[in-house]
């Protein structure tokens, strides 16, 4: 994972206000949230990948999210905010975990096809949120929690396919 400028930082804090605030100026229905939490859970658990298309993207986000919010900010203010955020990382998935991501990846891709415009919009802006701000030392310091949840969730479906009597 790429480190994170202070200027990436900036382009997707305004990235992720510009998908919360039309649900805080509404009437703040948990269901106007469901796609940029779709696309942010992609996000997140994308950062987890140490290869393939989602760990990837998840790289690629990073650079991006330097290189325009640099851009970005040295248009707006003069100064390119080339500094470094702390970096954190999450854990590391088990093949088991992998799975269970694979069916969120699918998930996600469904929910995309049968997005409209804007909910599309949504779902991409909340996954460039999630992998952008999970290579910050404070949110992947909070989701240290998600590995061990995928992958227990992956052991269980294991388990359960085996024949483990859990049904």
């Amino acid at each position: 994972m790429i480190a994170l400028s202070l200027a990436g930082l900036a382009l997707t804090l305004a990235i992720l206000w510009a998908n919360l605030r039309p649900w805080w100026k509404g009437n703040r229905e948990m269901k106007m949230l469901r796609p940029f939490g779709t696309g942010a859970l992609l996000g997140v658990v994308s950062t987890m990948c140490i290869g393939g298309i989602l760990g990837w993207l998840a790289a690629g986000s990073g650079r991006l999210a330097n290189a325009v919010g640099g851009k970005a900010t040295g248009a707006v203010t003069g100064q390119e905010s080339a500094a470094a955020v702390a970096a954190g990382r999450l854990g590391t998935l088990t093949p088991e975990g992998a799975v269970i991501v694979f069916l969120i990846t699918v998930g996600t891709a469904l929910a995309w096809r049968e997005a409209g415009k804007q909910d599309k919009k949504r779902i991409a802006g909340g996954a460039w949120c999630g992998a952008v701000l999970c290579a910050t030392a404070g949110v992947a310091g909070a989701l240290t929690w998600v590995p061990s949840l995928l992958n227990a969730a992956g052991t269980t479906l294991r388990a359960t396919a085996e024949g483990a009597g859990l049904l």
